[in-house]
């Protein structure tokens, strides 16, 4: 989309300008959204950062910015800096120390609880470790289905592939995993 189609869409409707913009560029700010936040956020943290992203590209449209026409660039390099700044925001939230209540003291005198949650951290932290051994794009899609709970047709649209394709690559994905875990001495059952 260059800057002369932009400014003929704005002049004939910012909603449709908006609407345009979206639509050709939605998958593209996931994938960047998506690559940054994989390791830290939840799929609601990367689709607000997605619509933090549109709403600062939206901002700088309706003030008429000169783009060079090179809009797909100022695009990725917006989605980058808002990735990294929810990147840094969510690792700060994930790393704060919560306040304790009663509850909370109760669960920690039991040290059995914290035994098994440090056992269920370090398996988890072995598991992410594996799947990212995979390389993309297998880990990029068993992270989107069992993390994400995203199904085939979702993720072919994030990876570029047929839905057929990303279930054949699933499947190899699992099989290989399914090793590099007994390897690493993890073999629970209906894991993956």
């Amino acid at each position: 989309m260059t800057d002369n189609e932009l400014r003929l869409l704005m002049a004939d409707s910012v909603q449709k300008c908006h609407r345009a913009v979206f639509d050709k560029y939605c998958n593209y700010v996931y994938a960047i959204a998506f690559r940054i936040l994989k390791s830290c956020g939840s799929r609601e943290d990367v689709e607000e950062c997605v619509s933090d992203v549109f709403m600062k590209i939206y901002k700088l449209l309706d003030k008429n910015i000169d783009f060079a026409d090179n809009f797909k660039a100022y695009i990725a390099t917006v989605t980058r800096n808002t990735a990294i700044d929810s990147f840094r925001r969510i690792s700060l939230r994930n790393s704060r120390t919560a306040y304790l209540d009663d509850n909370t003291l109760g669960e920690l005198r039991d040290s059995s609880d914290l035994t098994e949650k440090s056992e269920n951290k370090e398996q988890s932290r072995i598991i992410l470790g594996k799947i990212k051994e995979l390389g993309d794009p297998d880990s990029t899609i068993i992270i989107q289905q069992y993390y994400y709970n995203r199904t085939a047709k979702e993720i072919s649209k994030s990876v570029s592939m047929s839905a057929a394709a990303v279930q054949k690559r699933s499947s190899r994905a699992r099989q290989k995993l399914r090793s590099l875990l007994t390897e690493a001495g993890i073999t629970k059952e209906g894991l993956i």
